[in-house]
């Protein structure tokens, strides 16, 4: 025991491949060929566009049928928020400016073919005050 030198390194077995390498159809099968164990998964929708796929339910409401619609602004509220931006002389660009949204989010908003959020309406309702005795029925 005396004589253990403790500089001394020895190496019992050879780096493996890195990660980029390991994964490579070479080296899977060289693995195959030498009867080491090799484990496969499947990632789910991996290499794929999932995001664009179309479930039947986002169908259903697509179609917009009696009892599965999205509820719309009404006209009455967007004619109270078109008068509302009138009054301050904003036009419907400077509306979204203010209030960080897209002057396409005012215009439907204004045609009534916008879904309501109580977010941009209350935006909306702290720039052009007048416009506050609006409903979203």
């Amino acid at each position: 025991m005396a004589e253990s030198d403790w500089d001394t390194v020895t190496v019992l077995r050879k780096k493996g491949p890195s990660g980029a390498q390991a994964k490579s159809k070479q080296a899977i099968t060289s693995a195959q060929r030498r009867g080491e164990d090799v484990e496969t998964t499947k990632k789910w929708a991996a290499g794929q566009n999932k995001q664009h796929l179309v479930s039947k339910n986002t169908a259903k409401l697509d179609r917009e049928t009696e009892e599965l619609h999205h509820d719309r602004v009404s006209l009455e509220v967007g004619k109270v928020i078109q008068k509302g931006r009138q009054e301050k002389g904003f036009t419907q660009k400077d509306l979204a400016t203010k209030i960080n949204e897209k002057p396409q989010v005012i215009a439907d908003y204004e045609s009534g073919k916008a879904i309501p959020s109580n977010q941009v309406m209350g935006k909306i309702e702290r720039e052009c005050p007048t416009s506050r005795s609006w409903s979203t029925g």
